[in-house]
């Protein structure tokens, strides 16, 4: 609980500075980074990327800096959420001292974990085919869904009435992807892209957008942070774009995901994955087992 509300308080900072930036920022806002990172990465020659991350003492990840999945939390500075918990659990288990975070758009950080600016992406990251073409992916983190977010009394109550509807969601993300199709098919009539999570919520809370589609566990989270926001969840709703969360590493760090892959389906027999993910709120329903939660890749 000391953590959710920690979580809580951080959201509802992000959402407020957010709401206080809109009028200055355009419908497509990138996200802040951090600066390159010339140390990231390991040429995968003589000795593995682990070898390499222990002797500089860090790993860098990268994300998209959204509560509660992986972010820095604004008043210690500290990474938090659940991918980082999962993620500590790892580097702590492989004896990685520290983990470092550079913050990309979610749509780039494929592109610059193969330019080697990090070592590793680690952001609630779907597992999908097109993505497999990119990079090498973990076995199953755990599992999740989409949901469809309006203002309280909205007239947009059931995915039949969005036809007429203004929607907002995240490019990079799998719910851009399902609006994009829903946007082809007819059953919305506009699509807005909006770089997070923070600036999507705002977009809808001020009218700028009639619904957003995003990360269910996010959206939750923001909806309990703060009961003044005027935002509700679509409700009855079944996702569409149910997906498996996992980490990315370069094709050349074949061995290093292994490493990472047998830690984790310690984590999971131990029972210390689920802890994880019962500390957020989360079920036995986003849990994956060792079997069902292997990863096919494609090199």
């Amino acid at each position: 609980m000391k953590r959710l509300k920690k979580l809580v308080a951080v959201m509802v900072m992000c959402i407020m500075t957010a709401v206080a930036l809109a009028g200055c920022g355009g419908q497509g806002e990138t996200a802040q980074t951090n600066g390159g990172n010339p140390d990231a990465g390991g040429s995968g020659e003589s000795s593995s990327l682990l070898e390499k991350i222990r002797d500089k003492g860090y790993i860098t990840i990268a994300s998209s800096n959204d509560a509660p999945l992986c972010y820095q939390d604004i008043d210690t500075g500290e990474l938090a959420g659940i991918d980082i918990m999962i993620f500590k659990e790892i580097c702590k288990r492989l004896e990685i001292p520290e983990i470092r975070m550079e913050v990309i758009d979610f749509s780039n950080m494929l592109v610059e974990l193969n330019n080697r600016r990090v070592d590793m992406v680690v952001d609630a990251m779907y597992i999908k085919d097109e993505r497999l073409e990119e990079a090498l992916f973990t076995d199953v983190w755990y599992k999740e869904g989409e949901a469809v977010v309006t203002k309280r009394g909205s007239e947009f109550t059931t995915k039949e009435s969005l036809k007429e509807a203004v929607m907002g969601a995240q490019p990079g993300t799998a719910f851009y992807e399902t609006a994009e199709q829903w946007l082809a098919e007819g059953k919305i009539k506009e699509l807005v892209g909006y770089e997070n999570q923070a600036t999507l919520m705002t977009a809808v809370s001020t009218g700028k957008v009639d619904a957003a589609v995003t990360d269910g566990i996010v959206l939750a989270f923001t909806l309990a942070s703060d009961s003044s926001l005027d935002l509700q969840m679509m409700a009855p709703y079944e996702a569409e774009a149910v997906g498996r969360i996992g980490a990315a590493v370069r094709f050349e760090d074949k061995e290093f995901l292994d490493e990472v892959n047998a830690v984790l389906n310690e984590m999971k027999e131990d029972g210390t994955l689920l802890q994880i993910l019962e500390d957020f709120g989360l079920n036995e329903d986003y849990f994956v087992g060792v079997e069902d939660g292997k990863t096919v890749n494609k090199q």
